[in-house]
Formats: C-alpha cells, structure tokens, sequence
C-alpha cells in the first residue's frame, strides 16, 4: 500500500508557469520525516508536488512571503492589531514537468489550476524526477545538495556531447573533472573504453600528471610533460609531419609579416612539400642555386655568393671546401667570375659550368657534404636547412629583399630551438598515443604553450575526421582543456592577432562539427565569459560551480537555455564540491555536492599556509 502524501497546502493563483501556493500552516520545517523517510520542507529550491486528478506537476520552490489577511501595511493600526490567524504564508512555485504513469517528463500539456493541492515530493517521486529512463547506464557524481538523493548522470547524453565546467578558482572544478572520467573508467564499459576510445587532457597547470590519475597504470595512460625550461628536456610530442609543416602554422609561429614574409614562407614550404627532399636531391637542388648565381652574371645580387656560402657552411664541417668559391673574383666588365688555374678562367654567363670548373671548386665535394648532413638531421633541422637556403635563394636575383627576411630567420632561430626540443616529427601518429595521453604544459614557455595543443587538436581531430567520415562511428575521441580561457580568448579576434584568429577557427570548426565524427571536447575554465561565445554557445551539458563575476555569470546566463532564473540566482552562493548540473543529459537543473576522492585526485588542493610555515626548518 503506497504511503499517504504530506498535504501543505492549495494553489491560490496562477500565472503561466508560476504558481501561488496558500500553506495550511506557518510551519517552515527544513526536513520532514514522513513514513520513514527524510523529505526535504518547502524551502527555496526544493521539489513540491501539485496533484491534478492522476497527473502529478513537479514544480520548486523560487520565494515565498507571509501575507496579513486582516490588515495592510496601510493600517495605521497595523501592528497594534497583529494576530498569528491573521497571517498566511504563501510560496511561489516554478513549474518543472510532470509525473504521469510513472514517469517524469518535461511537457506544457499540464499547468497547475487553482484548487489543486499541494504535497511533499515522496522519495519514489524523486527517484523519478532524478532517475534514468530504464535500462539507461549511469556513473555515480555524489548527492543532490537539498534532498540527498544519489545523482547519476547518463553516460551517453552526457559523454558523447561536448561539456562544460566552470567555476572559481578553489570552487572544485578541477576535482569534478577529474571524478566525472574516473567514474566512466571505473565503470563496466572500462575494457571497451580503453580499446575504442582515445582521451586527450591539455594540463596547463600540471594538475592530472600523479601516478594514479583516473585510476589507469602506464599500460593505458600517457604523461607528455613538455618542457623547455631545464636544461634537462622533457618528453616530446608526436606531431605528424604534414601538420608542422604547414605555411600558415608556419607563419604563425615565426610572426611571419604578411607583405613580404608570408610569400617567402608559403613559396619555400611548397617547394618543400612538393620535392620531398632527401640528402642527395636537396644537396643537388642548392648546388644548383650556387651554380645559377656564378652564372648569372650581374643578374644575381652582389652578396649572392657569399651567402649562399654563408650558409653552405653550417651544414659542411670542412670549411677548407669552401676556399676555391670564396676565393672567385669578379670582372666587372666581362660580368663574370674568375679563377685562376692555369691562367685566368672566365665562367660565361647563361651556360652550364664546365666539369673542369666544378671540379675546381669542389661543388661535388660540398655537394656529398651537404647530404650527409641532411640524412643526419631530425626532421626540424632539414626544413632549417631547406629555408635558410631558400633565403639565398629568393633573395639572389632580388626579387625578394634579403634585409626583409633576417629578421623572420631571428624568430625561426628561436622557434626551432624550442620546438626542436619538445616536439617530435614523425610520419604516423597511429602507434604513438595510448587510450588516455595527458599533455601537462606548466614548464613550457609561452610560445609553445599556445602552439602545442593548437597542433595536437587539430592533428587529432582531423585524423578522427578522416577515419569515420562517411562511415559508422566505430572509435571516438576525448579532447579534454583545463584552464580553456588560457587558449580560447576571444578578446584579440579581429585585432590583428592572426594566431589567435587560427587557433579560435580550428577549435570553432572542432566543437561545431566534431559530434557527427565521434569527436567531443570538454572544457574547465575559471572565465568562461572569456572564452569564444561561439565555442560556448555549442557546449551541451554543463557543471557550474561557484561564479561571481557578473561577465561570468551573464555569459552562462545567455548560453545555458535549460537553466532556469532561480537556479542561475544561486550560482553565486554555491560552497566548494556544490555545483549544478544542467544541460541535454538531465531533465532538470540538479544542484549536486561532487563526492571528492580522498587519495586520488588532482594535484589542486588549497595550500594550508600554517601547515607550511610550521614545517619549516629554522636555523
């Protein structure tokens, strides 16, 4: 036999989705124990239950008042001739959906009317309001905050979706992060999750790089600690070669000046691209520059020679190979260089070099040298080499002004000595990421920070792209950024700032399309009005924290539809662990108190100062 129903009180007025409830009684208990359970009292945000015939309305309390039967504030008697039966109290109830045989859904096709009553939302009711359609599966988060109920969210609305988690710093975001995807591999998918799916977690901050993180060993876990601040270089990342070496990474990355710049880059990268250079042909393709310099009479800029040879030089450890170039005169009035070997030779202009003259000066040698050095290169050092001997090249016969171009070698200088030192070119990536790869970027330097998860995405995402496009979806992957402002700013778009225009139109294409190809980001962010409102405006479901910033608060408030006005009000005064949880996977907004894992969790718990201090040794 079902428990009879708690009667508070009767719908007194209605106005759309609001309701006025008038109480049988003045009581305002927080909780009420009704038939052995513990049921939460009709407090701002708590579940009360309008029945109307067999149909059950689920609503929640957003304010209540007393209200004088008797006398007005008017009364010049008003408190001479206050009574308690003159009082009433009257809530204000938000319409949430409905419970009809036995299931909870959101619909118009009710609305409360005046007369019906009003009870305590039962557990069974609850169970239904909070619970998942049958059969679904679930992970486990922690308990709402008001009735205690146990909150599970549905894995496949709420992980194939992209998710956001927002709040202050020390409001728990972090250890929400980290407990949502510890709960999805602890839960009975955990074998088949390893082996269909990839996850990708971009650590700013170094929080998710301990041992035991997510509770999967270095069989299935990956920890990419990118370093470029010891001397000591950290571990490098696989980046496939056709990413890298692309013109506008490229160009991004050097600061590459539209005007003159940018040309160069673009003409030397498809010459690149399209030779596929190993050390025989790129030493004969540079050998051939020196030789249609010193045949070119005054065509080829005066310092063409020398810096061709200038450059030559870096990559052949004889520098006595050079003497016989170095060593050419030039006859002005021939427009022609000279040597000497068995008397003045003359090299004609517009004709190949003799085999006596090559041998001369021993271009086969430095030739042989030069493609040595190239098959012994890493794959950032060829393409170093292949432009610094693409600057003589394009700057030989002036069509492009060699003072231009110094100032971008400078930066690629700088560039590829960091990039050299984290970042590992290779041809596939297949073989080289495990089912969960943690990227922790806390000792990069800022150039690297911004470029290296800008590649990593895009790399992944177009991969994942290019194997289910057209197909069944049969892997998915996992693109995971904490700290999501440091990389989705907004704020320079359209100010000049080219890198970071790219960057915000990879990760735009990313979370708009990425769904239909089994790809899905989750962003954590302490700003989120700093973030893209293109980017927030496709995130599905969310977990906010505590949020004070009224840029903050205004931008959830113009993004999140399923968050109601009451609920948003609350955002501030959450505690730490407390957040809500709103979106496409839940049918209601739920507040939750996050279970926080006592071992396992991120390396971001408050610094206890006293602790410290107390612990220091004194002299």
């Amino acid at each position: 036999m079902t428990n009879p129903t708690k009667k508070l009180g009767v719908i007194v007025g209605v106005d759309g989705s609001i309701s006025q409830v008038g109480m049988y009684s003045m009581s305002n208990d927080s909780q009420l124990l009704w038939y052995g359970d513990i049921l939460t009292g009709p407090k701002i945000g708590a579940f009360l239950t309008i029945n109307q015939n067999d149909v059950k309305i689920i609503a929640t309390v957003s304010s209540e008042k007393v209200v004088d039967q008797q006398n007005t504030v008017r009364s010049i008697e008003f408190d001479n001739r206050f009574h308690k039966d003159s009082i009433n109290r009257v809530i204000i109830l938000k319409t949430k959906g409905v419970i009809e045989e036995n299931k909870f859904q959101i619909t118009s096709q009710y609305v409360p009317m005046v007369g019906n009553e009003v009870t305590l939302t039962t557990k069974e009711e609850l169970d239904l309001i909070f619970g998942l359609e049958p059969g679904e599966d679930s992970i486990y988060i922690g308990k709402s905050l008001l009735e205690g109920q146990p909150i599970n969210i549905p894995i496949n609305k709420f992980f194939a979706s992209h998710i956001g988690i927002f709040g202050n710093t020390g409001s728990g975001k972090s250890n929400t992060l980290h407990k949502v995807y510890l709960e999805l591999f602890k839960s009975r998918y955990r074998d088949e999750i390893l082996d269909c799916s990839q996850f990708f977690v971009i650590d700013f901050n170094g929080e998710y790089i301990s041992k035991n993180t997510f509770e999967l060993d270095a069989n299935n876990k990956q920890i990419f600690e990118i370093d470029t601040r010891s001397a000591k270089s950290g571990q490098k990342m696989p980046i496939k070669k056709s990413y890298l070496f692309d013109p506008d990474i490229l160009a991004i990355l050097f600061d590459a000046r539209p005007a003159t710049q940018v040309p160069f880059l673009r003409k030397a990268i498809n010459v690149w691209n399209d030779r596929k250079f190993n050390g025989e042909s790129i030493a004969k393709f540079v050998t051939g520059t020196i030789k249609k310099i010193l045949t070119s009479g005054d065509a080829a800029s005066a310092d063409a020679k020398d810096n061709w040879i200038s450059v030559a030089k870096q990559y052949v450890t004889d520098d006595t190979l050079f003497e016989p170039l170095s060593s050419l005169g030039y006859h002005s009035k021939y427009e022609s260089y000279i040597y000497e070997n068995s008397g003045k030779q003359y090299i004609t202009q517009k004709a190949a070099l003799t085999n006596e003259t090559i041998e001369f000066l021993k271009i086969n040698d430095i030739m042989a040298s030069l493609a040595e050095s190239f098959n012994n290169a890493d794959e950032i050092s060829k393409l170093k080499m292949h432009l610094e001997f693409q600057k003589v090249h394009q700057s030989a016969w002036n069509s492009t002004s060699i003072q231009y171009l110094n100032p971008l070698f400078n930066r690629i200088d700088s560039s590829f000595t960091s990039l050299s030192r984290v970042i590992e070119v290779v041809q596939d990536v297949s073989d080289k990421f495990k089912p969960m790869n943690i990227v922790s970027l806390v000792h990069a330097n800022p150039e690297i920070t911004r470029l290296i998860p800008m590649l990593l995405s895009k790399m992944v995402y177009d991969e994942q792209k290019s194997d289910v496009a057209g197909d069944a979806v049969n892997k998915t992957k996992h693109l995971v950024i904490d700290e999501a402002h440091n990389i989705l700013n907004s704020e320079y778009r359209n100010n000049g700032d080219d890198w970071q225009d790219y960057r915000l139109s990879i990760f735009e294409e990313i979370i708009k399309e990425g769904r239909k190809f089994g790809f899905y980001l989750t962003l954590s962010s302490q700003r989120p009005a700093d973030i893209s409102p293109t980017i927030m405006s496709q995130v599905h479901n969310y977990l906010i924290h505590r949020l004070v910033n009224e840029k903050d608060l205004q931008m959830l408030e113009n993004t999140m539809p399923t968050l109601d006005k009451s609920s948003y009000q609350m955002i501030p005064s959450l505690g730490k662990g407390e957040a809500i949880i709103t979106g496409s996977s839940m049918q209601v907004p739920v507040f939750v108190k996050v279970d926080k894992e006592k071992t396992n969790r991120p390396k971001s718990d408050d610094i206890l100062l006293t602790k410290l201090w107390t612990n220091i040794d004194l002299p």
